[in-house]
């Protein structure tokens, strides 16, 4: 029987999640269980590259593991786990690092864009972050990545490291391919409807949490920029008023077409109304799970536990592998 093909992704707990990374990603990733040996990491490694407050970084790290499984991710079929706690993600990069070029890392779209932002904490954990997203990849001979478009330069950083290595020690990581997913609900911003939904939004009413309340997202699509033309239309010369349509129709499974039929010359504030009832009712199982399992922190702690063994199992096989063929002396206490 043919094993099942390895995913991996990792979350920085960086900010809470949003409508958007619901249903254009994690909706799409319940999907993915059945069929594929998946590691969904929380990389807190990654987050202290910027300054983080110690306390809320604890914080977010359970939050997003509560939401992820409160999103439909099972810790029974998946392996879910905080990075920090598998050591091998932070040796494998230092191994990676040495074989990582300068110029490779200056080129980082990222790095350049982060750099610009951080000012004095200009630090070389952000010039090298990419190296530790490669070892996260490595480490568990992933065949495949989901990918957006601002990481699709450090997947193809891990694939030359993977083929770099395997060239210099011989046959030791798989090259693995981006995973590029059924295209999932693309989800603008309330106040700025031309651009994706985004977390690190510096509005607060230009997304929608996943842990909100009802009364917060009830606010926001009622704030939500529409236009003048006071026709409900599903319409590139009406963002605000297509990107609202899209999450009425996912939410209900009405076609877009009836509901455009159905708000025919009613202007937008029943349609908002409707629409933000919809977002709240689809999203009403979901924040009572999240609600529930924030409220049972010690059950987050046996998932992320019993998903860090599964994960150090994994990891410090391919690590020994790699430091026999680096030169190092195998350690005796493994």
């Amino acid at each position: 029987m043919e094993s099942k093909k390895v995913i991996f992704s990792g979350t920085q707990p960086s900010g809470k999640l949003t409508l958007g990374n619901y249903l254009g990603a994690l909706k799409n990733w319940v999907d993915l269980q059945d069929d594929y040996n998946c590691y969904y990491c929380i990389v807190d490694l990654h987050a202290i590259t910027v300054p983080q407050e110690p306390k809320d970084l604890r914080a977010r790290t359970l939050e997003v593991l509560a939401q992820y499984i409160a999103s439909g991710i099972d810790p029974e079929k998946n392996t879910l786990f905080i990075q920090s706690h598998v050591t091998a993600h932070a040796e494998l990069a230092w191994v990676l690092n040495c074989l990582t070029y300068m110029g490779e890392l200056n080129r980082m779209t990222q790095y350049k864009e982060k750099s610009s932002k951080v000012g004095a904490n200009l630090n070389a954990g952000l010039f090298t972050y990419p190296s530790l997203m490669a070892a996260d990849i490595l480490l568990y001979g992933s065949d495949l990545v989901p990918v957006g478009e601002d990481q699709k330069q450090h997947l193809e950083l891990a694939r030359d490291l993977a083929a770099r290595f395997n060239t210099k020690y011989s046959e030791t990581f798989k090259v693995p391919e981006p995973y590029i997913p059924k295209v999932g609900a693309r989800i603008m911003s309330l106040q700025e409807p031309t651009k994706k939904m985004s977390k690190s939004d510096d509005n607060k009413n230009a997304f929608i949490l996943l842990s909100e309340t009802a009364d917060e997202t009830r606010s926001k699509v009622r704030k939500a920029v529409t236009d003048s033309i006071g026709e409900v239309n599903y319409s590139d010369d009406q963002p605000g008023i297509k990107n609202l349509l899209t999450m009425y129709s996912i939410f209900t499974g009405e076609s877009i077409e009836s509901i455009v039929d159905r708000y025919k010359g009613e202007g937008y504030g029943k349609f908002k109304e409707d629409t933000a009832e919809a977002i709240i009712e689809g999203l009403r199982p979901l924040r009572e799970k999240y609600n529930y399992l924030m409220s049972n922190k010690d059950y987050l702690e046996n998932i992320y536990t019993d998903g860090a063994k599964k994960a150090e199992y994994a990891a410090r096989k391919m690590l020994r592998k790699v430091y026999k063929k680096v030169g190092f002396i195998p350690r005796k206490f493994d």
